[in-house]
C-alpha cells in the first residue's frame, strides 16, 4: 500500500508487497505537519528505524516477484520490460485517474506548505530566538500554525485518497484475473499447482499495484519534492546547493547496481512463496493419506525444502536491500557533514545567519529522502515486473472456447435435447496423439445412451466436448442440429447438466449446495428436488436440516448421501440434456442400489448420456457404445453386444453381472 513519510512533504512511500508470514494491508499513515524541521543530525538512522519499526518506518526495497511460465516451479529468466508491464496494467486505472490527479495536487500543496514552514522556521530563529524578542515571535508563529493546519488537512485527504485508489485498483485487478481464470480450460489447471495460482491472485496482484498506482504517485511525489526543495536550497545559497548536488548521481548509480540482484531474489522468493502455499494446500487436502501412510516426516520435508528456498531468496534480497540502505546512509551523512562544515565557515565570515544555515540544512534533510526514494522506487518497480510476468502468463492464456461473434440474444431456442457427434476427433493440448478419432453418435430426447470402455479410452472426453470445455479438433457436435461452436457457452451449459465423477460439494449449507443448480429456486422447489433425489429424509434428521453446513470432507454424511445432494442439484437445474460421468464410482453396492431410484427419476424425459464402467446398469440402456483407444468399436443393446462376444463381452466378463433388475425401465 502507500503512505506518506514524515521525513518529507507528503512523500508517498512504496510499501513492499506482502511476503510469507507478513501479509498485511496497512491503513492510512500519519502525516505530521507543523513541527520544527529536523536538521540532518536529528533524522533517525536506518538501523534505528528497523530497531523500532512503526507505521511510518522506512522500508527496504521490496522482495516480491515471481516467474513467467514454468508450471514445475522453476523460475524462468524474466524478459518483460518494465515499460511494457506498466502499459499492460495502466488501463485498469481508468475511473480513478481523477483521484490520482487530486492526490498529486495534494502532494504539491503539502510540499509548498512544508517549504513555507521551513522558511518560517529560519525567520523565527533569526528574528525571535537569536534576538530574544517575544514580539517577533507571534507573527511567524501564527503563520507557521496556519501552514501546519493546511498541511495536515491536505495530508489527510491525500493519504485517504491514496489508500482508496490503490485498494480499488487491487480489487479491480484481482476481479479481472479471477474472472479470466474461470474461463480457462481444465488442462491449464492441470499444468499449474493450485497454491501457485492462489499466490498469483494475492501477492502478485498487490505487487502490480506497487508498480502502477503507488509507483506513479510515488515517482511524481519524489520528483516534485526533489525539484521544489532543490529550488529552495538554490534560492537560499546556490553555491552550497550546487556543492551538495554533485552527490545525486552517486545515489542513482548505487540504486542501479543493486537492481539486478534484488529482482533476481524477488523472483525466486515469489516462486518459493507459491510453492509453499501449494505444499500446505496439498498436504491438508490429503491429510488422510499422510496419516494412513505415515508420511508426516515426508510432508514436513517437502515443506522444509520449499521454506528453505524461500528463506534463501528472502535473505539474499534483504541483504542486498540492507547494504543499499547503509551505503545511501553513509553517502547522505557525508553530504550533510560537508554542508554543515561549509555553513560554519560562512557564519564565521558573517556571510550566513544561523537561521539560514538551519533552513538550508532542513531543506537538505527533506531533499535526500525523495532522492533515496526515487532509487528505491526503481528497485521496487524492477522487482514488481516479476509479479507482472506471472499474472500476464494467466491473462495471456486464452480460453479454449469462446462465444461466437454474434448478438448475445441470437442462437437461443427452446432446446429439445437432440445430441449429435459427427465424425468427431480431439487431441488434448500438448498431447502426441488423438484421444478421440472419428466418433459419431446420436442421442434423442428420452433416450438413455451408455458409453463404456477401458480406462483411458476417451469416455470422459465426450462429456468435456459436449459442455464445450474444449472444441473438437475435427468434426462437429450439434444440439438440435445447431453446431455447438455457434452457440453461447452459457446458453449451452444452461441446457446440459453434468453430474461429474467426483461429487462436487461447496463449503456451504445443504440448501445452497442444491440451489446452486438454479440460484433463483424457491425453498419449495429445493425441497421437491431433494425428495426426488431421496435426500429429504436424511437431511431433515440433521440438527440444522437444510441449513447444515457441509463440504466434501464432512463426517456427517456418507458418500452416497453427498451424491444424492448432487443429484438433487441436477434435478433442480432441470436441463433437457443430462451427462452422467461414473455416477456410482466410489459407492459400495448398497449405496449404489439406493442411487438407482433417484437416477431413474433424474433421467426421465431427458436425453441421457451415461459414461461408466459399471456395467450393472447396461441392460437398461437404449444403446451401448463401446470405446477403445478413442474409437467406437461396438454399438447396440446389452443383449446384442453380449451375443457378439466382442469387446463389450470381454468388458462384461460374461457371467451374470447383467442381472440387475432393480433398474428395469
Amino acid at each position: 500500500m502507500t503512505e506518506y513519510d514524515d521525513q518529507q512533504t507528503v512523500q508517498l512511500r512504496v510499501m513492499p508487497p506482502p511476503v510469507r508470514g507478513r501479509h498485511r494491508r496497512p491503513g492510512p499513515a500519519r502525516t505530521v505537519r507543523g513541527r520544527t524541521p529536523p536538521v540532518p543530525q536529528q533524522r533517525p538512522t536506518a538501523s534505528q528505524d528497523r530497531a523500532d519499526p512503526g507505521p511510518d518506518a522506512p522500508q527496504a526495497p521490496p522482495v516480491a516477484a515471481g516467474m513467467y511460465g514454468g508450471a514445475d516451479g522453476a523460475a524462468a529468466a524474466p524478459s518483460l520490460p518494465m515499460r511494457r508491464a506498466f502499459a499492460r496494467f495502466w488501463p485498469l486505472t481508468k475511473g480513478d485517474r481523477g483521484r490520482l490527479a487530486l492526490i498529486l495536487v495534494c502532494v504539491i500543496i503539502a510540499a509548498l506548505a512544508e517549504t513555507a514552514a521551513i522558511l518560517l522556521f529560519g525567520s523565527l530563529t533569526d528574528d525571535a530566538l537569536q534576538e530574544g524578542s517575544l514580539d517577533a515571535f507571534w507573527s511567524p508563529a501564527g503563520q507557521w500554525l496556519v501552514v501546519a493546519v493546511l498541511g495536515a488537512v491536505v495530508g489527510y485527504v491525500g493519504n485517504s485518497l491514496a489508500v482508496w485508489t490503490a485498494e480499488r485498483f487491487v480489487l479491480r485487478l484481482r476481479a479481472r484475473v479471477f474472472s479470466h481464470v474461470q474461463d480457462l480450460s481444465p488442462d491449464f489447471f492441470q499444468r499449474h499447482r493450485q497454491g501457485d495460482l492462489v499466490e498469483r491472485l494475492t501477492g502478485d496482484v498487490e505487487a502490480i499495484e506497487q508498480m502502477v498506482v503507488s509507483g506513479v504517485v510515488g515517482a511524481a511525489s519524489a520528483a516534485f519534492s526533489t525539484v521544489l526543495f532543490s529550488a529552495a536550497a538554490l534560492w537560499l545559497r546556490w553555491d552550497l546547493a550546487l556543492a551538495t548536488f554533485v552527490m545525486a548521481p552517486v545515489l542513482w548509480l548505487t540504486a542501479s547496481s543493486f537492481s539486478g540482484r534484488i529482482k533476481s531474489a524477488a523472483r525466486d522468493e515469489r516462486v518459493a512463496d507459491g510453492a509453499i502455499t501449494s505444499v500446505v494446500e496439498e498436504s491438508l487436502a490429503n491429510v488422510v493419506l499422510t496419516q494412513a501412510y505415515n508420511r508426516k516426516s515426508a510432508e514436513e520435508g517437502r515443506l522444509g525444502r520449499e521454506a528453505h528456498a524461500w528463506m534463501r531468496a528472502s535473505v539474499t534480497g534483504s541483504r542486498a536491500s540492507e547494504l543499499y540502505e547503509q551505503l545511501v546512509e553513509v553517502i547522505e551523512t557525508l553530504c550533510v557533514l560537508g554542508v554543515i562544515g561549509l555553513g560554519v565557515w560562512e557564519i564565521s565570515q558573517d556571510r550566513m545567519t544561523i537561521g539560514q544555515l538551519l533552513s538550508f540544512a532542513a531543506f537538505l534533510g527533506y531533499l535526500y529522502p525523495p532522492l533515496r526514494n526515487l532509487g528505491q522506487l526503481g528497485l521496487t518497480l524492477t522487482a514488481a515486473t516479476a509479479g507482472a510476468e506471472r499474472l500476464l502468463e494467466i491473462l495471456d492464456t486464452g480460453p479454449s472456447v469462446t462465444d461466437p461473434p454474434v448478438d448475445l440474444d441470437a442462437g437461443q431456442w427452446n432446446v429439445l435435447g437432440v445430441v449429435e457427434f459427427d465424425r468427431v476427433a480431439f487431441r488434448y493440448p500438448g498431447a502426441d496423439k488423438e484421444t478421440l478419432s472419428d466418433v459419431s453418435l446420436t442421442a434423442s430426447p428420452g433416450e438413455f445412451v451408455l458409453v463404456t470402455g477401458a480406462s483411458g479410452a476417451g469416455k470422459s472426453t465426450l462429456a468435456k466436448l459436449l459442455l464445450r470445455f474444449y472444441d473438437p479438433t475435427d468434426g462437429c457436435i450439434r444440439l438440435d442440429g445447431v453446431p455447438l461452436h455457434t452457440t453461447r457457452v452459457t446458453f449451452l451449459r444452461d441446457n446440459v447438466t453434468l453430474l461429474p465423477q467426483r461429487t462436487l460439494i461447496l463449503h456451504d449449507t445443504i440448501r445452497e449446495n442444491i440451489a446452486c443448480g438454479r440460484p433463483a429456486a424457491t425453498d419449495e422447489e429445493i425441497v421437491r428436488a431433494a425428495q426426488a433425489a431421496a435426500a429429504h429424509d436424511f437431511i431433515t434428521t440433521l440438527p440444522q436440516g437444510y441449513d447444515t453446513r457441509i463440504d466434501t470432507h464432512t463426517a456427517q454424511l456418507s458418500g452416497g448421501q453427498l451424491q444424492r445432494i448432487a443429484v438433487a442439484r441436477a434435478m433442480l437445474r432441470n436441463a433437457p440434456v443430462l451427462v452422467l460421468d461414473e455416477p456410482t464410482t466410489g459407492l459400495d453396492a448398497p449405496a449404489a442400489r439406493r442411487m438407482i431410484g433417484p437416477l431413474k427419476r433424474l433421467m426421465s424425459g431427458r436425453t441421457t448420456i451415461m459414461i461408466t464402467h459399471d456395467l450393472a446398469l447396461a441392460p437398461h440402456a437404449d444403446r451401448i457404445l463401446v470405446l477403445d483407444q478413442g474409437r467406437i468399436v461396438e454399438t447396440g443393446t446389452h443383449t446384442d453386444l453380449l451375443a457378439c462376444g466382442g469387446a463389450y463381452a470381454r468388458l462384461h466378463g460374461v457371467p451374470a453381472r447383467a442381472d440387475t433388475g432393480q433398474f428395469a425401465r
